[in-house]
């Protein structure tokens, strides 16, 4: 039995994929149908159908085509790129017996070309006496911006491959000469052809030099040499994926405002000001109730509120670590006791629990978090904790916020947009509740505001918070 029932060749623009379609297209019983999902064309430019097949019909419902290159005669397949119908790639890595090729090229060579081949207007050569030269110009943000599509498609494709434990047959640009690589990806596809040679007629449009192509080469080398080659200032990150936590929602009865809270924010100023202007509050939400309510509420605002990283995990000690009783954590209490080494007295309150204790005690609660977000203890990342970075992200799944505040513009903004939707009188915000047993201010220190920036990197980079001291002054 073959392997294989299709197969789809993952490129890009001037990546070599002409020329890995026409080698392709010499072993008996493969057939590569050129751009089959570009949405401007069907296959190549000056074709109108493929296998009885037209655009319109494509356009309409493209599974009609993936259906007919997978049944045609023999093995068929196509080259798909990252601006090529997106209908059609979940699909295609949902199908295991669809063969994947990803063919990859230097960027910057295939940013090159695709300049030479822009100025040119020659996409193709098959006669080199009718070759047409130029030399490209280097721009920076443009090309950034190429890499940035290229790599990102690049780490799409792979992600999809490795959830599906699926993988692929690699070739590189400089490969697709290379006859014996060629029959290799032959055989891999099922086909007992083998060739000793290519004979077509495409050749390679730009094979001098780069330095000989850029007209801007010097300053295309001070660019590149400016870029972040081994993402050496990328934040790590080894959370894990967050969904929205939509059970949490709370929404307003007297206008079409929803609240999607961050645990360890404002949550209870928030919903106690929400209740304030009116009406029942909603909460409770599952994923079908939230839909219901976004349609039923059109022009609703969508909003949260986000809090000092620092002032956010000292409210979570204070409440939840530090105290015993209802809606605290004491198992994960214990735990920071007898295996972080916590200074948290086994009673309380306890009256010789003093200023420094606290300090030394939340400043090891912030080292346990900076472990927990990294995968290096035991115990679950909880939301009250957990980035608030990521959990953005989580509410990305669903429906993100439309207005992000920052908790100490909460009180200038939330009126405003509650008049915006019609409430008439508006109540001022709650002052929120003091801290006790000490409040951030009174043990606030720069060891602190490191430990801090150390556990919520990408809360500080990502969000642009400053140090607390400076944002609350």
């Amino acid at each position: 039995m073959a392997p294989f029932d299709t197969f789809v060749v993952f490129a890009e623009m001037r990546t070599g994929s002409n020329l890995l379609e026409a080698n392709l297209n010499l072993y008996d019983g493969i057939t590569c149908h050129g751009e089959a999902f570009n949405p401007h064309f069907i296959g190549y430019p000056n074709k109108t159908e493929i296998l009885g097949v037209d655009q319109a019909a494509r356009d309409a419902d493209p599974s009609v085509l993936l259906r007919a290159i997978r049944d045609a005669e023999g093995l068929g397949g196509f080259r798909y790129f990252h601006d090529h119908d997106p209908r059609v790639f979940e699909p295609l890595l949902d199908d295991a017996r669809c063969a994947k090729i990803v063919l990859t090229r230097n960027p910057v060579d295939s940013y090159v070309s695709w300049k030479i081949a822009q100025a040119t207007d020659q996409w193709k050569l098959t006669n080199v006496a009718k070759r047409k030269d130029a030399r490209a110009r280097f721009d920076r943000a443009e090309f950034e911006a190429h890499l940035e599509t290229l790599q990102g498609f690049q780490v799409r494709l792979l992600n999809g491959l490795q959830r599906r434990g699926q993988t692929a047959f690699y070739v590189a640009y400089e490969d697709v000469q290379d006859v014996g690589i060629m029959n290799g990806l032959a055989a891999w596809l099922g086909s007992t052809a083998r060739l000793e040679g290519f004979d077509h007629n495409l050749k390679r449009q730009n094979p001098s030099a780069i330095a000989e192509k850029v007209e801007n080469f010097d300053e295309m080398e001070r660019a590149l040499a400016q870029l972040d080659r081994f993402d050496l200032s990328r934040t790590p990150n080894f959370e894990p994926r967050r969904g929205a936590a939509v059970p949490g929602y709370v929404a307003a009865g007297a206008a079409p405002l929803l609240y999607m809270p961050i645990k360890g924010g404002p949550e209870a100023e928030v919903t106690g000001w929400l209740a304030q202007l009116g009406g029942e509050v909603k909460g409770d939400f599952n994923q079908k109730a939230l839909r219901h309510w976004l349609r039923k509420h059109p022009g609703h605002r969508r909003f949260t509120v986000l809090r000092h990283p620092l002032a956010r995990a000292h409210h979570v000690f204070c409440t939840r670590i530090l105290p015993k009783g209802p809606d605290t954590f004491g198992r994960i209490r214990r735990v920071l006791v007898n295996r972080h080494d916590l200074p948290i007295p086994e009673r309380w309150p306890d009256a010789g629990y003093d200023r420094d204790t606290h300090r030394a005690a939340f400043g090891g609660f912030l080292d346990f978090i900076r472990a927990n977000l990294a995968g290096q203890t035991n115990l679950r990342v909880d939301p009250h904790w957990a980035s608030q970075a990521a959990i953005l992200q989580g509410m990305g799944e669903l429906s993100l916020p439309d207005l992000v505040l920052r908790e100490e513009e909460m009180a200038a903004f939330l009126p405003a947009v509650a008049q915006q939707l019609g409430v008439a009188e508006v109540p001022e915000m709650p002052d929120p509740a003091a801290e006790v047993p000490f409040a951030l201010s009174e043990i606030y220190d720069a060891d602190l505001e490191a430990r801090a920036r150390a556990a919520y990197p990408r809360d500080y980079l990502m969000l642009g918070f400053g140090d607390w001291r400076a944002e609350s002054a």
